[in-house]
């Protein structure tokens, strides 16, 4: 039976187009940074909330996460945490057959020409302001109670899209390899064939500078469960 409609998340087109990836300022595997191919895709607005979850785990009889009932985790409006990356692509499989379209995990190049948003070189999905000049630094980041917020709560990228490079760390589907930039195709590189690590991409609750670039890139085993890393869907376009 196919979910209604509102059980679907928001999703923005991301058009087609060549953009740069990586940062020549940045760390060893951001580098060399290089032209990139991406076909359109549509990426949700927001991340995968707790309240998302929750209907997954009741439909395919799912325990619940490690931090589900954790105080400062259990809003429904938050992202849920604490989710592998099979986890999260199983949740991917389940949408997909339920709403009879196709949701995934973003490649690392769909993830990153999303988040700058058509402003090629920006080194924020907000621009070039580093996160301790935002005014909501000091509500993300400022320690006073551990956890992500509630989804949607700051300004969207030119996109449209909400609290990319923080709040959570995000699944990608490509496994991760530090050089595969030297050797990556030109049409929507997808990551290196197998590997031991899963890539990642943007800041979170508990780390912001390291990771909160647009091309800053992080990884870790599929399997591993942390509070301070969640998930957001794309969905193919016809």
């Amino acid at each position: 039976m196919a979910l209604p409609e509102h059980f679907e998340p928001a999703c923005v087109l991301i058009p087609a187009g060549y953009f740069l990836m990586g940062c020549a300022a940045g760390r060893d595997d951001e580098r060399p940074v290089h032209r990139v191919w991406v076909d359109a895709f549509e990426m949700a607005a927001l991340q995968v909330q707790n309240k998302d979850w929750a209907r997954f785990m009741e439909a395919a009889g799912r325990p619940a996460t490690s931090h589900w009932n954790a105080p400062g985790f259990s809003d429904p409006r938050q992202p849920v945490v604490a989710v592998s990356s099979v986890a999260a692509e199983e949740y991917c499989r389940w949408l997909s057959q339920s709403s009879g379209r196709h949701y995934r995990l973003p490649s690392e190049a769909e993830w990153e020409k999303a988040a700058q948003g058509g402003r090629e070189g920006s080194l924020y999905p907000w621009g070039d302001e580093p996160p301790e000049s935002r005014e909501e630094y000091q509500r993300r980041w400022g320690g006073e109670v551990p956890g992500p917020l509630p989804v949607g709560q700051g300004t969207p990228n030119p996109f449209g899209i909400f609290d990319l490079c923080e709040n959570v760390h995000e699944w990608c589907r490509d496994w991760y390899s530090k050089d595969f930039y030297a050797v990556s195709p030109e049409r929507n590189p997808a990551g290196p064939a197998s590997g031991e690590r899963r890539a990642s991409r943007g800041g979170a609750w508990r780390h912001h500078i390291k990771v909160s670039r647009c091309a800053a890139r992080s990884s870790i085993p599929p399997l591993f469960e942390y509070a301070d890393y969640g998930f957001r869907v794309v969905r193919d376009i016809p």
